[in-house]
């Protein structure tokens, strides 16, 4: 019977117990006590002014049925307020948590714009202010789900539209065979597949299934490669790439693959970000750890921003707006890996003085005997 009650008449019917038993208890130690203590008092009395036993029994035995009737009286109000004030905090109480529980259905059901109220009960407070904290992660999360959608779908259709009108064309006899052709459709197949292996990479990524394979990779010719390659790509815009490194810089334990792919990431980013000026590529030792620094003199990233740019499918509205190409994910593929190698990834950058993403991995501890690593040499 009692299982079957809602939380409302538990908690009237809890509070209205108690103050039966606090009642009662009082009630009968009263009964208990109360006259012997009149007695003590009407004794020291009689001793005072000389009255009799007999005198004293009367005395007593109407101070027991005021008390009785003293006490039930008080035993019916206390129990009507009591139990007055038990309903009321009950019902305040069951009406936050049945509004709780009707915002959370909501919620439930995707209207992840609803908050929970606040409170001036401190633990339902926390608790709808943890809940509010979530929704809002939530909503985040959800808004950029929409978005990485609509991104994807503008990344898969462009090159799929541009292979389905080659074909057809060649089909209907439009356009003759040519290598052009045939390279455009490569072209746009590879951008596919990239897009494809970036989604891989990300999940392996984060589920931490992404395959590392660490050892001392000489950090300068890997850069230098990377730096004649990009700078072929500015031989007529107004962007120079430059690198700092010096000549003698121990190897730094790492993928050799997945370095290159960060490098590559952070470069690509740098130059489609900065329109004039430079980019240069650093890299430095630090105690025990091999630190390299990709700076731009590009438009930079707003304050507001610069927490988000490490996390999955996050697009600045701006970037949004001005490069179509880009899901965001690259950026996440870079600091998981980075963590995965052992290091760490970092982001400086001003709005209008340029950017500046920096990460450190440990310097390669060459061993000696069977077990010597040999340095990667690109």
């Amino acid at each position: 019977m009692v299982n079957q009650l809602n939380l409302q008449s538990r908690l009237f019917l809890s509070h209205l117990l108690v103050a039966i038993v606090g009642g009662l208890s009082s009630s009968i130690v009263g009964t208990v006590l109360a006259p012997d203590f009149f007695v003590v008092h009407l004794e020291r009395l009689a001793g005072t002014h000389s009255l009799s036993l007999g005198e004293l029994t009367p005395l007593l035995a109407a101070f027991k049925s005021a008390w009785d009737q003293s006490t039930f009286q008080s035993g019916c109000v206390g129990a009507l307020a009591a139990a007055g004030l038990s309903y009321w905090v009950a019902r305040r109480l069951v009406s936050l948590l049945l509004e709780m529980e009707e915002i959370t259905q909501e919620f439930a059901v995707g209207r992840i714009d609803r908050r929970m109220p606040s409170s001036d009960i401190p633990e339902l407070n926390r608790l709808a202010a943890s809940f509010n904290q979530m929704a809002t992660v939530l909503e985040g999360v959800e808004q950029r789900r929409r978005e990485i959608v609509t991104d994807l779908t503008h990344e898969l259709r462009t090159p799929l539209t541009v292979i389905r009108g080659n074909l057809e064309k060649l089909a209907d006899g439009a356009i003759a065979p040519s290598p052009s052709i045939y390279r455009r459709s490569i072209a746009e197949t590879r951008r596919l597949e990239r897009l494809v292996r970036d989604l891989q990479d990300l999940s392996k990524a984060e589920a931490g299934y992404l395959p590392v394979n660490l050892q001392a990779v000489d950090l300068r010719p890997l850069l230098e490669s990377l730096v004649e390659k990009f700078s072929e790509q500015l031989v007529e815009e107004p962007l120079s790439l430059a690198l700092e490194c010096p000549l003698e810089l121990p190897d730094v334990l790492a993928d050799p693959d997945r370095l290159e792919q960060v490098l590559v990431n952070l470069i690509g980013n740098a130059m489609s970000y900065t329109e004039r000026g430079s980019i240069t590529l650093r890299a430095w030792c630090e105690s025990s750890s091999i630190w390299v620094a990709v700076a731009d003199t590009g438009e930079g990233i707003a304050p507001d921003e610069l927490g988000h740019v490490f996390e999955r499918f996050w697009r600045s509205p701006k970037a949004r707006e001005r490069y179509s190409r880009g899901t965001g994910i690259g950026l996440a593929i870079c600091r998981r890996s980075i963590e995965l190698q052992g290091g760490e990834i970092f982001v400086e950058s001003e709005l209008g003085l340029g950017s500046q993403f920096k990460f450190y991995l440990k310097a390669a501890q060459i061993p000696t005997g069977r077990d010597e690593v040999t340095p990667y040499r690109p």
